[in-house]
């Protein structure tokens, strides 16, 4: 029974492959697991083992040739020859083993009726270890003319009466004919290479072989008369000449980047092929492969206020008098932490599009961290905590001001009563201030009674700042940008690196009611609310 060997998966996104070369002949046993031939892919060059052992059949992709993920490549059968016939090699693929010249007035018998297609076993002088049809008795000269296999017409020698293709015929006695090279087939590659040739010596006595065979062009058998032996030297030369004139097509790419000349470099392959890292040590490595050219981008906009002179606004006229009276009046530092908000990242990615169809409002991280922090001001009032005074004043509410960028400048508009919204309410009620502060349609009220600040300069591409406290208020919570990278992460007590989405949460206070223990504890209040990411009982939707 005959089964099929297909090209299998060969990585993501790879849906193709090329048989470079075949490392198993028409006849030869393979076992489970043994290399049976060498694929290349745009990404990688790899063997191909076999799932089954048994007896070669049939090859049906020929070196060179491109087929898809799940193509049949081989038929493996028991060795009865129930299998599909192998795909016919070209002529210039067949080793050019020399062979006496027949007789020229030896008759053609081609065999009666046979189909277009059919391949004919080419009769070779008897070796060891490899069967052969029965030769045709040569002239006894001491030299004879020779010519290669694919040359000798079809009609030079007559077909012995009783050789059928898969059943062997018995060799002659070893006195009567000098040892010839055996002949192996390949499926062909059409340019780079020829088939390795073995030395009868080195053929295995005990395992018998199918003979060479020829295209269906020439589909008459051609008896072989014995061949002088060939010098010990051949075989090996012609081996190395043809596996090193073989190159994938990635050593090939990465030869041609890097700028190296495949004939100066020296293989260290089978047969002397040249592999990716012959041409890594010949000079060059992969890091210095020359990048691609830059894509051309815009030059920035040079700004019409250049070189001009304006005077300010009564807006901006206002916040520059508030941050120095702020800077001069208030003791200010701040404190920074980093958070891991992987898990919001996953949450946010998961249940975006339904936010964005159910309350018609993109979900960003910003509704999270306003979430987090007015939940720990209702731990740490100290931050949320105002100075009357000798006094200090702690609001029974949470009036969250969120900092939004204008071309007149930075406004605060107000979310009241922050303590119990939903990241719904959160979401829809900052993208509703925002758009109506750019479009200066804010009612007076709705910018004052803020006790706490929060400023995502992340959403310009910050990592993070120090932002300034605009009295009354004692503290404010700059947001930076979330950014992927490689990060430290502990499982069980055992380390590992992986890639985590972080933010830095940078929390500036007054000093003067507000200690870093205070601005501390307020920070972590916040980290641990968003890397537990326990929304989702919080979505309002």
């Amino acid at each position: 029974m005959s089964e099929s060997v297909n090209l299998p998966a060969l990585g993501e996104s790879v849906t193709e492959g090329t048989v470079t070369r075949w490392l198993k002949n028409v006849g030869d046993r393979v076992e489970v697991d043994e290399p049976l031939l060498e694929v290349s892919t745009d990404k990688v060059d790899t063997e191909i083992p076999s799932p089954i052992a048994g007896v070669i059949e049939a090859i049906l992709v020929a070196e060179d040739e491109t087929v898809e993920v799940g193509t049949p490549l081989v038929t493996i059968g028991d060795g009865s020859g129930g299998g599909a016939p192998a795909a016919p090699a070209p002529a210039e693929a067949v080793a050019e083993a020399p062979v006496a010249e027949a007789p020229a007035e030896a008759p053609a018998a081609a065999p009666a009726a046979a189909p277009a297609y059919a391949e004919a076993p080419v009769a070779e002088a008897p070796v060891a270890g490899a069967p052969a049809a029965q030769p045709a008795p040569a002239p006894v000269e001491p030299e004879v003319a020779v010519e290669p296999i694919a040359e000798v017409p079809s009609t030079d020698a007559p077909a012995p009466q009783d050789a059928t293709p898969g059943s062997p015929v018995p060799p002659a006695p070893a006195e009567h004919v000098e040892p010839a090279p055996a002949e192996t087939a390949a499926p062909a590659a059409p340019q780079d290479f020829s088939t390795e040739t073995t030395s009868a010596e080195s053929a295995p006595a005990a395992q018998p072989a199918e003979p060479a065979v020829e295209p269906a062009a020439a589909a008459a058998p051609a008896a072989a008369a014995p061949a002088a032996a060939a010098p010990a030297a051949a075989a090996p030369a012609a081996a190395s000449a043809s596996n090193a004139a073989y190159v994938t097509p990635i050593v090939r790419k990465l030869a041609h980047d890097t700028g190296i000349d495949l004939a100066t470099v020296t293989g260290t392959g089978v047969g002397g092929r040249i592999r990716k890292q012959d041409v890594l040590a010949a000079g060059t490595s992969l890091s210095k492969v020359a990048p691609a050219p830059a894509p051309q981008r815009e030059p920035i906009a040079t700004s019409p206020l250049r070189g001009t002179t304006v005077p300010m606004s009564r807006l901006r006229k206002v916040i520059a008098e508030r941050a120095v009276v702020s800077m001069q009046t208030s003791a200010q530092l701040t404190s920074v932490v980093e958070v891991d908000v992987t898990r919001v990242a996953h949450f946010r990615d998961d249940i975006k599009d339904q936010f964005l169809r159910e309350t018609g409002v993109k979900l960003s991280f910003l509704p999270f961290f306003v979430l987090a922090a007015a939940e720990a001001l209702r731990a740490y009032p100290i931050v949320n905590a105002t100075i009357d005074g000798d006094s200090i004043v702690y609001p029974d509410h949470e009036n969250i001001s969120i900092a939004v960028d204008t071309e007149r400048g930075l406004l605060t508009p107000v979310v009241r009563n922050a303590a119990g919204l939903t990241l719904a309410d959160f979401a829809k009620q900052i993208a509703d201030l925002a758009e109506r502060t750019r479009e200066n349609k804010l009612k007076p009220d709705e910018l004052a009674g803020g006790t706490f600040t929060i400023t995502n300069t992340g959403s310009r591409g910050a990592l993070f700042d120090t932002p300034i406290v605009f009295l009354p208020q004692s503290a404010i919570l700059g947001t930076g940008i979330v950014a992927k990278k490689p990060v430290v992460v502990s499982d069980n007590g055992l380390d590992a690196i992986a890639i985590r989405s972080t933010v830095y949460l940078a929390l500036s206070y007054d000093h003067r009611i507000v200690d870093g223990a205070d601005a501390a504890r307020f920070l972590v209040a916040v980290k641990d609310r968003l890397e537990n990411s326990s929304f989702e009982g919080n979505l309002g939707i």
